[in-house]
């Protein structure tokens, strides 16, 4: 079924998949394009229906049948905030619909399910954005400038860290959180893949490896604090076709939490980008350090332009086809192992799980480009290592 066109300026109408939880940032924000009068929200799909209160205003239409929700809204774009492993089913209801896409981050739970998501909608030949938002960023851009210049001469390799707390509730919050597995289904909710991945997608998009033929090697090193069965402290070093590393450690253990960054490393010097403020600190042998701000654009907003005037789409599925290999080589990997007793402990009053020292080791692997192990950490198991040749398909 074709939808008809929206006229020329009209807002573009969009449901909603997931309104609560990150879903909440989307309402926000589809209520601010919805003053700019971009979009229109004209359906909402919960399994369990909003109240007013909860949503906060007036409700649109809501069903939790989603496919007879896009038919009888005549909804052009749907944003899809559900769990992950209902991406790729509901993205192919949409598609066989011909409803536009913008698909949350991570967009699938492995490779197979991310190949058959992106085959089909290319199939349907309806876009799809996938949620990095930080790839919006203008930074993003204007750094792989600074290095295609030489700003800071030759790139050695790139790191990304992230130290984030998270209290003990935040893997109760729903059935899925914190599982790699929820009923004989791939999950893959770990820190790298999903509260962190944007540390793993900007680092990749820096280094210009972001199509999963760019991958040739993954290392990964998992480990868990929390009672639960994905990572909640781990770390991953891709070797791309380029040669160089890109190395990010994250952890939702720390000491004090900070804001994630992704440091480029060159032979006479680095940038380093606060991918969450779009700053970014050039700092290169023989210059003062330089600081520099910049804008963000909106990826619904920019697949609203992509479906109006053809602006190209910021964050197509192929773009994330290196992230889906992270993702595959994470849920290839063992089991995380349990960090042993002693190495955490809980915070009085705050029913939150740190492990001492993990901030300054999140810190010096992003530095060094090194894994926990090799930084010397007493509890990080040896590196799961992923054969070199990475299959693409």
């Amino acid at each position: 079924m074709t939808k008809p066109r929206t006229a020329p300026g009209a807002p573009v109408p969009v449901v909603l998949a997931g309104a609560r939880g990150h879903g909440r940032w989307h309402v926000a924000n589809i209520r601010r394009l919805q003053a700019e009068g971009l979009v229109r929200l004209v359906g909402v799909c919960e399994l369990t229906p909003l109240t007013e209160e909860e949503f906060g205003g007036e409700l649109p239409e809501q069903c939790a049948d989603f496919g007879a929700l896009l038919d009888s809204t005549g909804a052009r774009i749907a944003v899809i905030c559900t769990p992950i492993p209902t991406h790729t089913d509901l993205a192919l209801a949409a598609a066989e619909r011909g409803v536009h896409l913008l698909l949350e981050k991570p967009p699938a739970p492995s490779y197979a399910e991310f190949r058959r998501m992106a085959d089909g909608v290319a199939a349907a030949g309806v876009a799809c954005q996938i949620g990095f938002q930080s790839l919006g960023s203008h930074a993003v851009p204007a750094v792989r400038e600074l290095i295609a210049r030489g700003a800071i001469g030759r790139v050695r390799g790139i790191g990304g860290a992230g130290a984030w707390v998270r209290p003990e509730e935040y893997f109760r919050r729903a059935p899925w959180a914190g599982r790699r597995r929820l009923n004989g289904v791939d999950v893959i909710d770990g820190a790298l893949t999903n509260p962190l991945a944007h540390a793993v997608a900007t680092a990749l998009a820096l280094g210009d490896s972001t199509r999963a033929e760019d991958v040739t090697g993954i290392e990964t090193e998992l480990l868990r604090a929390n009672d639960i069965e994905s990572d909640d402290t781990s770390c991953v070093r891709v070797t791309t076709a380029r040669g160089g590393p890109v190395t990010v450690a994250v952890t939702l253990c720390a000491e004090r939490a900070d804001e994630p960054y992704v440091v480029v490393h060159g032979s006479r010097g680095r940038i380093t980008l606060w991918y969450k403020q779009d700053r970014v600190l050039l700092q290169r042998a023989e210059h003062g350090p330089e600081e520099m701000r910049f804008g963000r654009t909106d990826l619904l907003a920019n697949l609203v332009a992509h479906l109006t005037d053809g602006t190209p789409l910021l964050v197509t599925p192929d773009g994330t086809g290196a992230f889906m290999k992270v993702v595959e080589a994470i849920r290839q990997a063992p089991d995380p192992a349990p960090l042993p007793a002693g190495t955490w402990h809980r915070v009085p009053g705050e029913n939150r799980r740190v492990v001492p020292g993990i901030d300054g080791l999140v810190a010096a692997a992003a530095d060094t480009l090194s894994l926990y192990s090799e930084l010397g950490a007493p509890w990080a198991p040896p590196a799961h290592h992923l054969p070199k040749e990475v299959s693409t398909r």
